[in-house]
Protein backbone atom coordinates (compact mmCIF):
# COMPACT_ATOMS: atom_id res chain seq x y z
CA UNK A 1 0.00 0.00 0.00
CA UNK A 2 1.41 3.58 -1.11
CA UNK A 3 1.62 5.71 2.17
CA UNK A 4 0.25 8.81 1.81
CA UNK A 5 2.19 11.87 4.11
CA UNK A 6 -0.78 13.69 6.25
CA UNK A 7 -1.93 14.27 9.46
CA UNK A 8 -3.39 10.58 9.82
CA UNK A 9 -0.80 8.27 7.64
CA UNK A 10 -3.31 6.45 5.85
CA UNK A 11 -2.55 3.88 3.29
CA UNK A 12 -4.23 4.15 0.04
CA UNK A 13 -4.35 2.54 -3.77
CA UNK A 14 -4.11 5.74 -5.81
CA UNK A 15 -2.37 9.05 -4.82
CA UNK A 16 -3.43 11.48 -7.13
CA UNK A 17 -1.73 15.04 -7.26
CA UNK A 18 -4.08 17.73 -6.45
CA UNK A 19 -4.24 21.61 -7.78
CA UNK A 20 -7.23 21.73 -5.75
CA UNK A 21 -6.78 21.47 -2.25
CA UNK A 22 -4.45 23.59 0.22
CA UNK A 23 -0.59 23.84 -0.84
CA UNK A 24 -2.02 23.08 -4.41
CA UNK A 25 -2.37 25.30 -7.34
CA UNK A 26 -1.08 26.06 -11.07
CA UNK A 27 1.48 28.29 -12.27
CA UNK A 28 1.82 30.08 -15.88
CA UNK A 29 -2.40 29.69 -17.19
CA UNK A 30 -4.54 32.25 -18.37
CA UNK A 31 -7.92 33.05 -16.69
CA UNK A 32 -9.50 31.05 -19.54
CA UNK A 33 -7.53 28.15 -18.77
CA UNK A 34 -8.29 28.04 -14.70
CA UNK A 35 -11.57 28.36 -15.40
CA UNK A 36 -11.79 25.23 -17.72
CA UNK A 37 -10.21 23.16 -15.30
CA UNK A 38 -11.75 24.29 -12.42
CA UNK A 39 -15.28 23.92 -13.92
CA UNK A 40 -14.56 20.81 -15.39
CA UNK A 41 -13.51 19.34 -12.14
CA UNK A 42 -16.88 20.64 -10.65
CA UNK A 43 -18.96 19.42 -12.92
CA UNK A 44 -16.96 16.11 -11.97
CA UNK A 45 -17.60 16.12 -8.76
CA UNK A 46 -20.80 17.15 -8.82
CA UNK A 47 -22.33 14.34 -11.08
CA UNK A 48 -19.81 11.23 -10.31
CA UNK A 49 -19.38 9.23 -7.18
CA UNK A 50 -15.47 10.52 -6.98
CA UNK A 51 -14.52 8.98 -3.09
CA UNK A 52 -13.39 12.64 -2.02
CA UNK A 53 -10.59 12.87 -4.94
CA UNK A 54 -10.41 16.64 -6.09
CA UNK A 55 -8.49 16.54 -9.35
CA UNK A 56 -10.01 14.19 -12.03
CA UNK A 57 -8.60 15.77 -14.73
CA UNK A 58 -4.98 15.58 -13.50
CA UNK A 59 -2.63 13.05 -14.17
CA UNK A 60 0.03 13.19 -12.00
CA UNK A 61 -0.68 10.03 -10.55
CA UNK A 62 1.12 7.16 -8.46
CA UNK A 63 -0.73 3.86 -8.66
CA UNK A 64 -0.24 0.22 -6.52
CA UNK A 65 -0.04 -2.03 -9.53
CA UNK A 66 -2.90 -4.59 -8.60
CA UNK A 67 -5.50 -0.91 -8.88
CA UNK A 68 -4.09 -0.37 -12.71
CA UNK A 69 -4.67 -4.26 -13.16
CA UNK A 70 -8.08 -3.85 -12.11
CA UNK A 71 -9.16 -1.00 -13.57
CA UNK A 72 -7.90 -0.12 -16.77
CA UNK A 73 -9.47 -3.52 -18.39
CA UNK A 74 -13.06 -1.97 -17.54
CA UNK A 75 -11.81 1.76 -19.08
CA UNK A 76 -13.79 2.86 -21.99
CA UNK A 77 -13.30 6.55 -22.03
CA UNK A 78 -10.02 8.62 -23.70
CA UNK A 79 -8.63 12.33 -23.13
CA UNK A 80 -9.73 14.09 -20.05
CA UNK A 81 -13.09 11.69 -19.22
CA UNK A 82 -9.79 8.76 -18.80
CA UNK A 83 -8.84 10.18 -15.89
CA UNK A 84 -12.44 10.94 -14.76
CA UNK A 85 -13.02 7.49 -15.17
CA UNK A 86 -10.12 6.13 -13.41
CA UNK A 87 -11.16 7.55 -10.46
CA UNK A 88 -14.59 6.63 -10.50
CA UNK A 89 -13.79 2.69 -10.91
CA UNK A 90 -11.80 2.90 -8.72
CA UNK A 91 -13.82 4.22 -5.86
CA UNK A 92 -16.51 2.03 -7.24
CA UNK A 93 -14.13 -0.55 -6.70
CA UNK A 94 -13.66 0.18 -2.73
CA UNK A 95 -10.01 1.94 -3.38
CA UNK A 96 -9.45 3.90 -1.46
CA UNK A 97 -7.73 7.65 -2.82
CA UNK A 98 -5.40 10.17 -1.37
CA UNK A 99 -4.49 13.62 -2.55
CA UNK A 100 -1.67 15.07 -1.99
CA UNK A 101 -0.76 18.96 -2.96
CA UNK A 102 0.92 19.69 -6.07
CA UNK A 103 1.72 23.19 -8.46
CA UNK A 104 1.36 22.45 -12.04
CA UNK A 105 3.43 24.48 -14.02
CA UNK A 106 2.52 25.34 -17.74
CA UNK A 107 4.74 23.65 -20.15
CA UNK A 108 7.21 26.04 -21.74
CA UNK A 109 7.47 24.04 -25.06
CA UNK A 110 4.51 23.42 -27.65
CA UNK A 111 0.60 24.14 -27.11
CA UNK A 112 -2.18 22.71 -24.71
CA UNK A 113 -3.83 20.36 -25.96
CA UNK A 114 -7.15 21.98 -24.31
CA UNK A 115 -9.56 22.72 -27.53
CA UNK A 116 -13.25 22.43 -28.35
CA UNK A 117 -12.67 18.93 -28.91
CA UNK A 118 -11.10 18.31 -26.33
CA UNK A 119 -14.05 19.79 -24.13
CA UNK A 120 -16.74 17.99 -26.55
CA UNK A 121 -14.98 15.14 -25.73
CA UNK A 122 -14.95 15.74 -22.01
CA UNK A 123 -18.59 16.70 -21.68
CA UNK A 124 -19.76 13.35 -23.34
CA UNK A 125 -17.63 11.27 -21.49
CA UNK A 126 -18.61 12.88 -18.28
CA UNK A 127 -22.31 12.01 -19.28
CA UNK A 128 -21.34 8.61 -20.17
CA UNK A 129 -20.10 7.90 -16.90
CA UNK A 130 -22.78 9.97 -14.99
CA UNK A 131 -25.60 7.28 -16.49
CA UNK A 132 -23.38 3.95 -16.81
CA UNK A 133 -21.33 3.83 -13.61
Amino acid sequence: MIAVMDSTTKKVDIVSGTRYSRGGGVAGWDTYRKLTSCGANFLAKFLLATGGASDLTGSFRLYERYALEQILPQVKQKGYAFQMEIIVRAHKSGMKIGDVPITFVDRIYGESKLGANEIVMYLKGLLQLFFTT
